[in-house]
């Protein structure tokens, strides 16, 4: 009886329906309008409130990011010494060992590793010619140098100076020159071996010829055999004809002005004015129309070397072809 008297009063109670009202679409707008609502005042769809909060929080927040990024540029430079690098040899990344490299490269320090030429071909002569002109410049051309270089001539008796570098003598390139073509106009060209410079870096000598590496060259032996103990103290450069050939296309190589790098080119210690010391290598009589390729070896007891095509260390491979 209950139960029935509670369901005829739920009955009786009305119904509450609820109605949806779904949005309706804006009204379709022309540019002029989006613009500029003349109605409304609003511009592209904003008031001048609207637009001003906008353009307040975007440059406070521009403000602060700048802020935060001055912070930490300068937080970065105070690290930094324009002098030296903060980590140096076995700390930094360019380690202990340093590259060997050769110019002239078409495209820089990032160009092929090969020198091709038509002899016959004056063009193709004067472009090779000119890029060792370029690398050349600031050795022959002191005005390239920074103002108040303290450059002075070195030998293997007289120290360099405290506060100057040593000078290299282009003179003594032989026939590695711009007055002779650097060999390239005879088919004899040159080209010139150099080391990446490390800071502080000081290399070991082979400067007793009791303790020479067995796979050095014999003509390099003899070599560092004729010279006096003082003028042992450099990182000696050999090239040899790398291939598996019994054809031997390189011919004769001579080196100038010596077959090292002087010691006391080293350490590098980044001051004004100072320029690598180079061994300019002379192709005499290399094989014409074949392709030849030569290993280039700096020797120093500290100068590790790996030949090989991947992970090539001490020594670098220069492709000389002459059609």
């Amino acid at each position: 009886m209950s139960s029935n008297m509670a369901e005829r009063k739920r009955s009786s109670q009305p119904r509450i329906i609820k109605t949806y009202e779904f949005p309706t679409m804006p009204e379709k707008q022309s540019l002029g309008q989006f613009l500029y609502d003349s109605s409304s005042g609003r511009v592209m769809g904003r008031t001048a409130k609207s637009w001003g909060q906008l353009m307040l929080f975007y440059t406070i927040f521009y403000i602060v990011l700048a802020a935060l990024y001055a912070i930490c540029m300068q937080g970065l430079l105070v690290t930094l010494n324009h002098q030296y690098p903060r980590w140096q040899l076995d700390e930094s990344r360019i380690g202990t060992n340093p590259g060997v490299t050769f110019r002239p490269r078409a495209g820089g320090m990032e160009g092929a590793l090969e020198i091709q030429y038509v002899a016959a071909n004056k063009t193709d002569v004067s472009g090779w010619v000119d890029l060792i002109n370029e690398f050349l410049e600031p050795y022959t051309d002191r005005t390239k140098l920074p103002p108040g270089t303290n450059q002075v001539i070195c030998d293997f008796v007289t120290n360099p100076p405290r506060k100057g570098v040593c000078a290299f003598d282009v003179s003594k390139l032989g026939p590695c020159t711009a007055d002779a073509g650097f060999g390239y106009n005879r088919s004899a060209p040159c080209f010139f071996i150099k080391l990446n410079k490390i800071y502080n870096w000081e290399p070991e000598y082979y400067d007793n010829v009791e303790d020479l590496p067995a796979d050095m060259p014999d003509d390099l032996v003899g070599y560092i055999k004729s010279l006096k103990e003082v003028e042992r103290k450099q990182i000696w450069i050999s090239c040899l004809e790398d291939t598996k050939s019994e054809e031997k296309l390189l011919g004769p190589i001579e080196y100038f002005p010596s077959r090292g790098l002087p010691g006391y080119y080293y350490p590098y210690l980044n001051l004004e004015g100072y320029l690598s010391p180079l061994v300019a290598v002379q192709l005499a009589r290399p094989q014409p129309k074949s392709t030849i390729n030569i290993e280039c070896r700096a020797w120093a007891k500290n100068i590790i070397y790996n030949g090989g095509t991947r992970n090539r260390l001490g020594s670098v491979v220069v492709t000389m072809r002459i059609d």
